[in-house]
């Protein structure tokens, strides 16, 4: 059960497009995987959806003529998507890798952790971390914001237990060293 939820501001940033792409496919992977956060998504959404509506948009004046043709060739049959499933992976993240944690390039970083740096822009960076059950990350502080998402696993720090599915919000003023729970990697 997921404890630790992104918070409001990050969601409503996610919304309206403004976060850097890393903290973007951090939000998509959480919300894919946590109902309330999805649900409190699609309220921010909702409100910025009511507040673009209320510029009047000009329709072509084909519009109509162009919908009843879509209506009257018939709705496409819904095929599967064809994209790679993986049990460790939520979908954003697969669509980000272009497969399974097969298809991750890992690099070793020591005590046993192993790390993927993901391509996104150069304005934040994602990366997934494999670390071994029971290893310690060594004791670091941030420089700005740094989400953490459990794919697998379990982690504790100094304040909390993260399991799959929660994010940590570490900021400037936090220090840490998390330590993967027992158990599984």
């Amino acid at each position: 059960m997921i404890t630790h939820h992104l918070n409001d501001r990050l969601l409503m940033a996610y919304s309206a497009g403004s976060l850097p792409e890393a903290f973007n496919l951090v939000v998509a992977t959480h919300v894919s995987v946590c109902d309330d956060c999805r649900a409190r998504l699609a309220s921010f959404d909702a409100v910025g959806g009511a507040l673009l509506e209320e510029d009047s948009a000009v329709m072509a004046s084909d519009s109509l003529a162009t919908v009843m043709a879509r209506i009257k060739s018939g709705a496409p049959t819904a095929k599967p998507d064809g994209r790679p499933r993986d049990a460790v992976l939520p979908v954003p993240l697969v669509d980000a890798i272009g497969g399974g944690l097969d298809r991750v390039q890992w690099r070793a970083v020591g005590g046993g952790v192993r790390q993927a740096i993901l391509q996104t822009s150069d304005k934040a960076s994602a990366r997934l971390l494999h670390i071994p059950a029971g290893a310690a990350v060594p004791d670091h502080g941030h420089q700005g914001m740094e989400l953490t998402l459990v794919l697998q696993g379990a982690f504790r720090d100094e304040d909390a237990i993260f399991q799959r599915g929660d994010v940590e919000i570490a900021t400037e003023e936090m220090e840490h060293t998390p330590i993967a729970e027992p158990g599984q990697d």
